[in-house]
């Protein structure tokens, strides 16, 4: 037994790796780091799907998994398998990102099959069917449960359900069920010609990058147009609340938002710490009240999530039903009074302490790193954006980020979606003057 608990140790310095780039590739080199991670970013997120076809990107994502034009699934498993390696594949709103984690000696061959899976995936119509019902009976489950409905909801009314981003992102139960295989073969077809670019982390002694930026663009062709600038928010005039109707319901399901600047946007750090006030950490102060003096829930949370062309204040809740409207007026007002009076010093200092902190956890891994490095190329960051971000959430100010709480939270323009039992909840909320209340269109 130890007599005495050790105290903590001194500091160390966050240093961010030194970023490597050749044509095509960027890396950032792990010392020692035996397990690497090489990711192909292709832009072709979710944003490039046809109207129509929501979530396609997604089903085409878990398609790759299922073999290549050499190999079947069992096959192109046990390659992957003989060398210690995984795939792995994702698509957002920006990228689509198809990826291998290997022992370092045995990249070239997991790049290998990496490039295999992206350029000449199999695509077999029974395999794509299959995989398109299994996606849609996973979506039927998820919208059965309270959130996806509030989501969807939200989503339609911030950004219009004419836009692709004002619907899901992986699309909904009746959009994925409708793909067909001709969806899946021509959306790779049109996105995965061009050549991308190969994201690496590992420890790069003895390797070849410019070999293994040939082995994954090899035979690629040009280019895609860009798609598009950021776009601009307009912030409402006039809050609305509506109803996603759960009868029975015994607790609602609170999402509220607006619309925000985009990912790269020179706010983005004081953005983030004013929403960690807000309610991006168990001390802040939507937490403190609605949970802790309130008892209304077991967690509440607020953030700016944001994409390359657009973003959005998301703060999300779930309350029981006979609270559902003092819930809503309290956080209300707490966004009001954070726009209005901003942050304070106290507060701002364990907002950077734990912002700082979490950067330096989280960015540990090659795969955590291969990440960063993501964020560099499809947001158009700078090479030292990482090695200076912890630098810049320490030294933001409490007037710096009082002000970017005056500019992006816009209380009075906030959409209100509360999916619970309508017919219990609707004449409170139209009495409680939050906004004019609608049932939600999907």
């Amino acid at each position: 037994m130890v007599a005495e608990r050790p105290g903590p140790g001194a500091a160390r310095p966050y240093r961010f790796p030194e970023v490597v780039r050749r044509d095509g590739v960027v890396a950032a080199h792990l010392p020692g780091q035996a397990l690497a991670v090489a990711v192909l970013l292709i832009d072709a997120g979710a944003a490039r799907e046809p109207e129509g076809r929501e979530g396609l990107a997604a089903v085409v994502a878990k398609a790759l998994e299922e073999g290549t034009g050499e190999r079947d699934s069992a096959a192109y498993a046990l390659a992957l398998e003989s060398l210690g390696a995984e795939l792995f594949t994702a698509a957002d709103w920006d990228s689509f990102r198809v990826g291998v984690q290997a022992p370092v000696d045995r990249l070239p061959d997991a790049v290998a099959l990496l490039a295999e899976a992206a350029r000449t995936p199999r695509l077999d119509p029974e395999d794509i069917a299959r995989v398109r019902d299994d996606e849609a009976t996973a979506l039927r489950m998820d919208w059965a449960d309270p959130g996806p409905r509030a989501e969807a909801a939200l989503r339609g009314d911030i950004f219009g359900r004419d836009k692709r981003h004002g619907r899901p992102l992986n699309g909904d139960p009746d959009s994925v069920a409708g793909l067909s295989v001709d969806d899946v073969v021509g959306y790779h077809r049109t996105w995965f010609g061009q050549p991308g670019t190969l994201v690496v982390a590992g420890d790069l002694t003895g390797v070849d990058l410019d070999a293994l930026g040939a082995t994954v663009f090899a035979g690629a062709g040009e280019p895609v147009e860009g798609a598009g600038g950021p776009l601009p928010v307009v912030p409402r005039t006039g809050r609305r609340v509506l109803l996603v109707d759960r009868p029975g319901s015994v607790q609602s399901t609170l999402r509220l938002g607006h619309a925000a600047p985009y990912r790269a946007h020179p706010d983005y750090v004081p953005m983030t710490l004013a929403a960690t006030v807000l309610g991006g950490a168990f001390t802040s102060r939507l937490n403190h009240l609605i949970r802790e003096v309130r008892g209304y829930t077991y967690g509440i949370r607020a953030e700016f999530g944001q994409s390359r062309r657009f973003g959005r204040l998301l703060v999300s809740a779930g309350v029981q039903t006979a609270v559902t409207v003092p819930a809503l007026v309290d956080t209300v007002g707490e966004i009001s009074r954070t726009e209005a009076e901003g942050v304070t010093e106290p507060e701002l200092a364990v907002a950077r302490s734990w912002r700082a902190g979490q950067l330096s956890v989280d960015l540990q891994t090659p795969g955590a790193i291969a990440g960063a490095l993501a964020t560099l190329v499809v947001h158009d960051l700078p090479d030292d954006y990482h090695a200076n971000l912890r630098a810049a959430l320490l030294g933001a100010d409490e007037a710096t980020v009082s002000d970017a709480a005056a500019k992006h939270l816009h209380p009075s323009g906030l959409t209100l979606v509360v999916e619970g039992d309508a017919a219990t909840i609707r004449d409170e909320l139209v009495a409680s003057g939050l906004g004019e209340v609608l049932d939600a269109q999907f």
